[in-house]
């Protein structure tokens, strides 16, 4: 995850670099339910509205929540699937708060209603992220049920007459890219709190020629505008949190535009970046799904670490027994490709390596889904030569 505003307070109010402070543990999203009301074109749970059998129990959840206090997680994402099917997440919800964890609720928003948001506002939740992939129409029919866009939109206002933290997240395609713009005039006018674009994890992108590739164009387009966005909120004094997530070279890309608007501080901005580090699959990230397999990130249910049902999962997370937990937890990394020859691989860590993995079966490989240019990131580029 990359905080686009913290780095603009940096710009802004630049402060001494000082010890880098790893968190006592991994952040945990946790998918409890794979049930979901929608279809979504871009589900990586590939959820359905059906039940799914084999998911935890809520003594297995309060299990597992005991173990991961110990292990000092400082945060828990509650996510699904749509995590309101849950009977029980109410239950879980104030049990987690309770035990004083970060507990963020990943909801898409259509359940939000007024029969369940005095529920939702006695939690205490530290912040309730509803998902849109446009505006309106956009997002219906990414969603595939009409009327979508107004029932999340109606949960997004509950939330925020009841003074909860409450945000959009995104996911970047190149279906709904041209819609980017009014989601971000829609939290101005909303008055909303934070914004979160997730880039999708397209895959078999790599042999494409980066400066004529529609999407790349499209990603570095939607990553300048928020940039400047975030950066007229900074002068305004206006508190508002831009985060990006699934691809890191965002990093490269912010200290390019710091280098462009305030070269006088490239050196020190480059420095923090250094300090964040990049991707932390395996590290500070992790996912439990509905059936208590553990996965470095959310985008690797596909790989299986453990299950929380045979082994805690503050065992399962320590075993660097695991090739591709080794992998993850070495510093630095041993990529290959463009990523291994990257001038700017200290700042974002190789990016993310499933991509890598789901399109040449070498989790080591290089990113596809970088969209810098070979120039940018110091790799020397050969003439071309007409035949």
């Amino acid at each position: 995850m990359f905080r686009i505003s913290q780095f603009m307070q940096e710009v802004a109010h630049p402060t001494p670099l000082g010890t880098k402070r790893n968190p006592p543990g991994p952040v945990v999203i946790w998918n409890l339910i794979r049930r979901c009301n929608l279809t979504c074109k871009h589900c990586y749970s590939i959820s359905a509205d059906k039940d799914f059998p084999g998911e935890l129990s809520t003594a297995d959840v309060f299990t597992v929540m005991d173990d991961l206090k110990r292990f000092r997680v400082p945060v828990l994402i509650l996510s699904g699937g749509e995590p309101l099917l849950r009977p029980d997440i109410f239950e879980i919800a104030h049990r987690a708060k309770k035990m004083d964890f970060y507990v963020g609720l990943s909801s898409n928003g259509t359940l939000i209603d007024e029969s369940n948001i005095d529920r939702i506002a006695a939690v205490g939740f530290d912040y309730v992220g509803v998902s849109l992939d446009g505006i309106q129409e956009t997002h219906d029919k990414f969603r595939r049920m009409e009327g979508a866009y107004d029932a999340s939109m109606h949960g997004i206002r509950l939330c925020k007459s009841r003074g909860i933290k409450v945000g959009i997240r995104f996911t970047l395609t190149q279906d709904n890219a041209h819609d980017l713009p009014g989601l971000l005039q829609l939290m101005e006018d909303e008055e909303l709190d934070k914004f979160y674009l997730s880039h999708l994890n397209y895959a078999g992108r790599g042999n494409k020629n980066r400066k004529n590739d529609v999407f790349h164009q499209a990603t570095r387009s939607a990553m300048d505008l928020l940039f400047d966005t975030c950066w007229r909120y900074q002068q305004e004094g206006k508190q508002k949190e831009f985060v990006t997530g699934n691809n890191d070279a965002d990093g490269v890309y912010l200290l390019f535009w710091v280098r462009q608007h305030f070269p006088q501080l490239e050196e020190h901005v480059r420095a923090k970046l250094v300090q964040w580090g990049g991707n932390s699959s395996g590290v500070n990230v992790a996912n439990i799904d509905n059936l208590g397999n553990v996965h470095p990130d959310t985008m690797w249910w596909n790989y299986n670490l453990g299950n929380v049902l045979e082994r805690p999962f503050s065992e399962i997370w320590t075993d660097t027994s695991d090739p591709i937990m080794a992998g993850l937890k070495a510093h630095p990394r041993e990529v290959g490709g463009r990523c291994g020859q990257c001038a700017h691989f200290d700042i974002c860590g190789g990016n993310t390596r499933v991509r890598a993995w789901q399109v040449s079966g070498d989790p080591w490989a290089e990113d596809p889904a970088c969209y810098l240019e070979d120039e940018e990131i110091g790799i020397a580029v050969e003439a071309a030569t007409e035949s």
